[in-house]
């Protein structure tokens, strides 16, 4: 982005000064890519985003980047997705980075993403945070605009979905984007010709249940210790919804207490978050249905 804004005709000492503090930051950082190293030629502005502090140090990263910016009369947007997965320390310094940039009223913008559990990781991570966001809740799809993901592009390639094929694919994904990606896919691939029918899709869901089981869900659940697969799996024997915890206390023959640090890892590795005071449910649809594949029969401690 720096670099972009440097070559711009009549780059300002803003821009030149954004280089230097971005050097200071990442200090000697090199990237070698076959046998070309690459790295940044430029002296460092000692004393400016280098004390090793990232809440410090990010701080004036992101001013940097911000006069910067303003010296060339642009804005600057940061995108960064699975936000949840960032350390107290990391959240912290990012929400203190634009609080300086709310301050100065700089050109630079965030848009990060992440779970239903991030508010509530930023508010711990700093008390003003949620004065300083705004937090959009980004759901399901519709079962309107399920359909028309699907229907849509294939109409431009001559391909028709029957409404039935579209009811059935609604209902499984449950407007979950990425599952619909999946069997819209072998759908599509199921399919020998135009029109799409619900025959065609549920031959091709034992082939998308395969592919997540083995991709999207494993992933996840090769991350839990024994503890926490337990957990889940007796959110799964609830069905799927959001469930008291007392209930997954029962189904564990546990006491409640028991069970407090095992669900805060749970929220903590995305597994899991809590829609009302009380209520656990999945941060993902179907995983209840996997867990019950992936382990048929709970045992208890």
């Amino acid at each position: 982005l720096l670099f972009d804004l440097n070559r711009l005709a009549g780059a300002g000492s803003r821009v030149k000064r954004g280089l230097s503090v971005l050097r200071s930051f990442i200090g000697a950082l090199n990237v070698t890519v076959g046998e070309v190293t690459i790295g940044l030629d430029i002296e460092p502005e000692i004393g400016s985003a280098d004390s090793g502090d990232l809440e410090i140090d990010l701080p004036n990263l992101f001013v940097a980047i911000g006069e910067a910016a303003e010296d060339r009369k642009c804005a600057v947007a940061i995108l960064i997705d699975e936000v949840q997965y960032f350390s107290q320390k990391e959240l912290a310094a990012l929400v203190m980075a634009m609080h300086k940039i709310q301050q100065r009223q700089l050109p630079l913008v965030l848009f990060a993403a992440g779970l239903p559990i991030l508010p509530g990781l930023v508010g711990e991570s700093k008390s003003y945070a949620e004065r300083l966001f705004s937090f959009p809740e980004i759901g399901a799809l519709s079962k309107e605009d399920t359909a028309r993901a699907l229907k849509d592009p294939a109409k431009t390639a001559g391909v028709h979905f029957e409404d039935a094929a579209l009811e059935e694919v609604c209902l499984l994904t449950r407007g979950y984007p990425y599952f619909l990606q999946e069997w819209g896919y072998q759908a599509w691939n199921f399919a020998d010709a135009s029109p799409i029918t619900l025959k065609i899709v549920q031959e091709a869901t034992p082939t998308v249940v395969a592919r997540l089981d083995k991709n999207f869900f494993r992933v996840r659940f090769d991350r839990l210790v024994p503890s926490e697969k337990r957990f889940l799996r007796a959110m799964a024997e609830l069905g799927q919804g959001a469930h008291r915890t007392g209930d997954i206390a029962n189904i564990l023959d546990t006491k409640i207490s028991s069970l407090g640090p095992v669900r805060s890892k749970l929220i903590r590795k995305g597994m899991i978050y809590s829609p009302t005071y009380g209520d656990m449910a999945f941060t993902v649809p179907l995983f209840d249905k996997f867990m019950m594949r992936a382990m048929p029969k709970l045992e208890k401690v």
